[in-house]
């Protein structure tokens, strides 16, 4: 009675402060829509997104009014606040608190429900992590199509521009999930998780192949698979000899995931392995141009790498920081989720590494399926 009693409390607790967060940043805006609304929400989060889906180098708020800039010499003319696409400092810490109180909120639900404590939900939910990166691309060939070849269009391509994306897999995540729920329970399939993973392996495939269609039918996007073969073999090698490494020397570290920290290692490594590729060997490789680097933390690493002797960077280019961030990051998540935790709530830490890989496979794709159809 007691662990039922808490955990309603639990749920009352999340429930108070979601509602207390949401009365807050709505009641702030409408009260204060200068400060709370352009200065913070559409400046570090709404702003970014309008401006990459309007193609526009930045989106420069005076006056009342939004205006678009396409050059970047306006941009740092433009009086504050200036929204760039991509992510700051700020919009990562806010989406990452996001994702943390939408996760407890899923815990709740699959309680209720009664699924979700075993790890065959965490492997169910894999392809949905790739099809997210997939996605994200399909927005990246909008930018370069003419608007009547372009599926989808503004407002509606702001549906899968990072960060908004992510939300937007969160509800097809779930809704696929709650499908795969009802038809077990309705007694039209044995389980659910192979349902689940089968509707993410349908929508995966779709999506790569209608970029494998713009691929053959416009002049914009190109195909150079040799791109995806570098990037998944070096990943594969790159988490091969890490698990290896792990195993022999340090045994106790993979004690708690099992063979999820493979999968954790290796969604790491893809991401840092495309970045490494898109952004020093991209040419090398057959592309036009090498590609740039988004992310803020990416950027940091890189400008840590330009430090290096030049026949030094020449060699080995100046990404390769960030892989090594990468790999070390998901060793110590693959050590911290221990046995302990998955004892303690099972769902939480299955949930919590589901997002963790989603964090690393989800760019990664994107990364890589970018240089792989020069986009």
């Amino acid at each position: 009675m007691s662990t039922v009693t808490e955990g309603m409390d639990s749920e009352r607790l999340w429930g108070g402060t979601v509602a207390a967060l949401l009365a807050a940043l709505v009641g702030g805006a409408l009260v204060f829509p200068e400060r709370v609304y352009y200065g913070f929400v559409w400046h570090y989060f709404w702003g970014p997104v309008v401006a990459d889906a309007k193609s526009a180098q930045c989106a420069a708020y005076a006056d009342g009014s939004v205006s678009f800039l396409y050059e970047s010499s306006a941009c740092a003319a433009a009086a504050e606040p200036v929204a760039y696409p991509g992510y700051t400092l700020v919009s990562e810490v806010g989406y990452a608190l996001t994702m943390l109180l939408a996760l407890l909120g899923v815990v709740f639900m699959l309680r209720r429900l009664g699924v979700g404590q075993d790890r065959e939900l965490f492997y169910a939910l894999f392809p949905y992590m790739l099809f997210g990166g997939a996605l994200r691309v399909v927005e990246d060939a909008f930018d370069g199509l003419d608007p009547s070849q372009a599926a989808i269009t503004f407002p509606w391509n702001t549906l899968i521009i990072s960060p908004v994306i992510y939300f937007t897999m969160f509800a097809i995540t779930l809704a696929a999930l709650l499908a795969s729920i009802w038809l077990r329970n309705s007694g039209a399939t044995e389980g659910y998780r192979y349902t689940v993973a089968g509707i993410g392996t349908a929508l995966l495939s779709v999506t790569v192949g209608y970029l494998g269609f713009l691929a053959f039918t416009t002049d914009y996007v190109d195909f150079f698979p040799q791109i995806t073969v570098v990037v998944l073999v070096s990943a594969t090698l790159v988490t091969w000899l890490t698990w290896e490494g792990l195993t022999r020397y340090a045994p106790e570290v993979n004690e708690g995931t099992g063979k999820m920290g493979i999968v954790v290692l290796w969604a790491h490594s893809v991401d840092g392995v495309a970045n490494v590729v898109g952004i020093d060997w991209a040419k090398e490789l057959g592309l036009p141009a090498d590609l740039v680097p988004k992310h803020p933390v990416n950027r940091a690493l890189i400008e840590v790498g330009k430090q290096f002797p030049e026949p030094v960077v020449d060699l080995i280019g100046t990404a390769w920081p960030f892989l090594l961030v990468k790999i070390a990051a998901a060793i110590f998540v693959v050590w911290v989720f221990d046995e302990g935790i998955f004892e303690e709530s099972p769902r939480y830490a299955i949930l919590l590494l589901v997002a963790i890989v989603a964090v690393g496979l989800g760019p990664g794709t994107r990364d890589m399926l970018r240089a792989t159809f020069g986009i």
